[in-house]
């Protein structure tokens, strides 16, 4: 992603991805590489290619460049932070959740209990809670999936399913952040691309919650 700065196009990771148009012919222009430049590197240039000022001063417009990048990644940051959904009351078993599968033992109930416990699988740290009548799975606090039975059909859900590779397309859903799996009795699953999006979605918390 990169924001487009005063003639010129910086990237968040502080490279200048694209270079400077082609200017009048009284001003260089500037020859297209393969070889990112810097900020720092582009300051240098502009500012020697002015004759008046010094090599070590910089263009004002990166400058300007530099200051909008830097509060443009803080914001992007804390928005992070602020969309990264967390649960209180998570723990290693939840006995509500035992009890809810009890409660549905019949084919579709098998069904959710079957992609719960892989699910509960992925990683030492997940936790589990009921969470508005369903069982949800956490990494800590932080939600990434859960199961829910319907008349007809069972879901597989996750909260950052918006995120998730799914080269199956097997994700339903139009909200901003979750998708889900809907499984129907007697209608083929694709179990190993259903368990890649479980394992890729318990991945994709884990950096949220780490870089978040």
């Amino acid at each position: 992603m990169a924001k487009v700065i005063v003639g010129m196009t910086i990237s968040l990771d502080g490279f200048v991805a694209g270079q400077m148009a082609t200017h009048t012919a009284s001003t260089p222009t500037w020859r297209r590489s393969n070889t990112p430049l810097t900020c720092r590197m582009l300051s240098s240039r502009l500012a020697r290619s002015s004759g008046n000022v010094p090599s070590h001063v910089p263009a004002p417009g990166v400058a300007t460049g530099l200051k909008t990048l830097a509060l443009f990644e803080a914001e992007r940051r804390a928005k992070m932070r602020t969309d990264l959904l967390r649960f209180n009351g998570a723990v290693e078993r939840d006995p509500a959740i035992d009890a809810w599968m009890k409660e549905h033992a019949g084919e579709l109930g098998a069904i959710a209990h079957q992609w719960f416990e892989v699910m509960r699988k992925c990683g030492n740290e997940v936790r589990e809670l009921l969470h508005d009548g369903c069982p949800v799975v956490c990494l800590g606090d932080a939600p990434f999936g859960y199961v829910n039975v319907f008349t007809s059909h069972v879901n597989v859900g996750f909260f950052h399913g918006v995120a998730l590779p799914d080269p199956a397309r097997l994700l339903q859903g139009t909200g901003k952040f979750m998708r889900h799996v809907k499984l129907i009795p007697g209608t083929p699953t694709n179990a190993a691309a259903l368990s890649r999006l479980i394992n890729t979605a318990y991945s994709d918390i884990k950096a949220r919650v780490e870089n978040g």
